[in-house]
């Protein structure tokens, strides 16, 4: 599948970004030189012809990304929360594919509710809207149901969607390894493994079961957080290709001017928001993986409500401590620990100077302090940043992409309620409680307790183990005096009984 195919998805890829007008908007958000304009354009323009022209009333490029395909518009997705990087015109533009897309007709998506529930309609529900939010993946519908009369979304994928994701992903693996192929330093990035964690992604985003489970755990990990909700599933309603939940009555977040109509305050809410996502991947290493505007409102509380659990990322308590200590580290600019935690983690060769990969990560923090953020090139400081990974052998972490991602789009909706925003000091609490609680005496303590509670678990096999280790050192039966390998035994079982008597004792302690 990833031969001709993929070769033609290319080309009709840069040959619909001529056709629609989108590859010069494209060329002038990245500022590239004139060389690259000519070269890029030179290639596209004699097969614009077999580009789609979209839908003329849309701007260029969400024209191009709508025409291309679901994959595209989540990357257009991403880019909609980075005006910084974009533009404000570019990015309002862009934001019209979080939630404001063409949607299917509601009496397909009656018909797939019905067949996936094992349901009729009118018994269930008393009112089914039109769609009131499609994006790349799924619409939602507004319902009313007929047991208690209360209000419901209803979140139906598109039909066909599977298949159109597996032939975007099946292009995308093709252009990594010829990316690979035909530039070998950029191995490093892990181009091929990139594409593999985004189809994962997006095959846990394709079962509906998988994103209530997510929204259940989420709710549960966030009950007792501050200003923050999370919208509850409705499980007897819910199967692989439709998912009901509580409707949510609110604001989006996007909505900047009908958020200060509340009298809300902006600023505020973008220090949420930043502080919310920090906690949740710090603190519970489950975090919302898709917070863009379209997925998050303001109820008449002044709560943030989250919804949409499609896209969700985990880290373990290893991987939180060397991420919590590298922000630690910029946010105090210790610029050595940060270069030292990139070793000790195996981010970076051993054989690279850590010292002078210390100075490089100067370069790239100091320039953010001392000056007003809406001065500071996101971009330029991307591409400082890609120049010094590149330069210290670093490669590409896959089990942080999502991480990474996130905070990317967290920081473009932050910055969008609160152009002014300094990242480092609204992280800065957050960071610091986390290394608080986890690294230091008390998380030693539990980190042994943990420990010997695993341990414990293979106390009662801890005999037979013993015994299949004489067996198999053939102990004669007349020998009076106990070997080293019988004292080995007898040791074993009596250290699986102690720790099976502390597991349980520390177990109901904690």
């Amino acid at each position: 599948m990833r031969g001709p195919h993929n070769i033609w998805r290319l080309i009709r890829t840069g040959a619909t970004l001529e056709r629609t007008g989108a590859m010069p908007v494209i060329l002038d958000a990245m500022e590239a030189p004139p060389i690259l304009r000519v070269v890029t354009r030179g290639l596209a323009w004699p097969f614009q012809w077999l580009g789609d022209k979209g839908d003329p009333s849309m701007p260029p490029i969400t024209r191009a990304l709508t025409v291309l395909g679901p994959a595209y518009i989540k990357f257009g997705q991403i880019l909609s929360t980075r005006p910084d990087v974009v533009g404000d015109d570019l990015a309002v533009e862009l934001r019209v594919l979080q939630d404001k897309l063409p949607p299917f007709d509601t009496n397909i998506a009656k018909k797939e509710v019905s067949r996936e529930l094992g349901i009729r309609i009118e018994d269930v529900f008393s009112e089914f809207s039109e769609p009131v939010a499609a994006a790349s993946i799924a619409q939602v519908h507004k319902a009313r149901l007929i047991e208690n009369g209360q209000f419901v979304a209803v979140k139906v994928l598109r039909p066909g969607i599977e298949r159109a994701f597996r032939r975007d992903i099946d292009a995308f693996y093709f252009a990594a390894s010829t990316i690979e192929f035909l530039a070998p330093f950029s191995r490093r990035l892990k181009p091929y493994e990139v594409i593999e964690h985004f189809e994962g992604v997006v095959n846990g985003e394709l079962d509906m079961r998988l994103e209530s489970a997510a929204a259940s755990q989420f709710a549960s990990n966030t009950e007792s957080d501050a200003g923050f909700r999370v919208a509850v599933a409705r499980w007897d309603l819910t199967g692989e290709k439709v998912m009901t939940m509580d409707w949510v009555e609110g604001i989006s977040l996007g909505d900047n001017t009908a958020l200060q109509q509340m009298g809300l305050n902006l600023e505020v809410l973008g220090d949420r928001v930043l502080q919310l996502f920090l906690s949740h991947a710090l603190r519970d290493g489950f975090f919302h993986g898709d917070m863009h505007q379209g997925n998050l409102k303001v109820d008449a509380d002044g709560n943030i409500v989250a919804y949409d659990f499609g896209i969700m990322g985990q880290i373990d308590e290893y991987t939180r401590r060397v991420y919590a200590e590298i922000l630690y580290g910029f946010i105090k600019r210790d610029y050595k620990r940060v270069a030292e935690v990139h070793f000790e983690a195996g981010y970076v060769p051993a054989d690279r100077d850590v010292d002078a990969f210390a100075m490089a990560l100067r370069a790239v923090g100091e320039p953010i302090f001392g000056m007003e953020a809406s001065n500071i090139s996101m971009g330029r400081l991307l591409s400082y940043l890609f120049e010094v990974t590149e330069r210290f052998g670093m490669e590409t972490r896959t089990e942080l992409l999502l991480l990474q991602r996130t905070m990317v789009v967290v920081e473009g909706v932050s910055r969008s309620l609160s152009p002014n925003i300094n990242i480092w000091q609204v992280a800065q609490p957050v960071v610091e409680d986390y290394i608080k609680g986890a690294i230091g005496p008390k998380a030693l303590a539990r980190d042994l307790a943990k420990t010997t509670r695993i341990l414990s678990r293979f106390g009662p096999r801890l005999p037979a183990l013993a015994e299949k280790l004489l067996i198999a050192q053939s102990v004669p039966p007349q020998q009076s005096h106990p070997t080293p390998s019988r004292r080995r035994a007898v040791l074993w079982m009596a250290a699986g009984s102690v720790l099976t008597l502390v597991g349980i004792w520390i177990g109901s302690a904690l």
